[in-house]
């Protein structure tokens, strides 16, 4: 699957509290959480970005707290995925579990600039920008799954419907 959006570029050590402030962790539907997305960091980001939008960011994306309020909220703001040098170990496993790609790919974090056009194959890691393509290590089948899936819960929910029904 293609997407076409704009590349909304951070810096690097982006953390959880930036991604969503702490004061909205009462909250807990993606719907009520993507509008406070990075809204300390850019109060009219949640406004402006578009299906097809992807995050570029520098290194260690993600750090700080283990809440999977940020990642929910990013991609209930719209965010497609995610680009950086490097995440969070603990992020990244949280996007993963709640459907959001996010690829490792230090070119495009550092080549990439904020506005500029970018056509993302989230199958297959690659991102068009500008003329210039780069490509991410590309997901594992399983791990694609729970993407393809809407995130870990709806994954297991689709297998255990499988099983089900071989097993019937």
């Amino acid at each position: 699957m293609k997407l076409a959006g704009t590349i909304h570029k951070l810096g690097a050590h982006v953390d959880t509290d930036a991604i969503l402030p702490g004061k909205y962790l009462n909250l807990h539907k993606p719907e009520d959480l993507g509008p406070h997305c990075l809204e300390g960091l850019d109060p009219s980001f949640a406004t402006r970005v578009q299906a097809g939008d992807i995050i570029v960011a520098g290194k260690n994306f993600g750090t700080g707290s283990s809440r999977e309020h940020a990642p929910i909220a990013l991609k209930a703001a719209g965010v497609s995925c995610v680009v950086a040098e490097s995440f969070a170990r603990i992020f990244y496993r949280n996007a993963i579990n709640i459907g959001l790609p996010i690829f490792e790919c230090p070119e495009l974090a550092l080549a990439a600039k904020n506005g500029d056009k970018v056509l993302s194959d989230v199958q297959r890691g690659l991102f068009e920008v500008e003329g210039a393509s780069y490509q991410a290590k590309p997901f594992a089948p399983y791990v694609q799954g729970i993407i393809n899936a809407g995130g870990l819960v709806e994954f297991v929910k689709e297998q255990l419907h499988l099983n089900k029904s071989r097993a019937t």
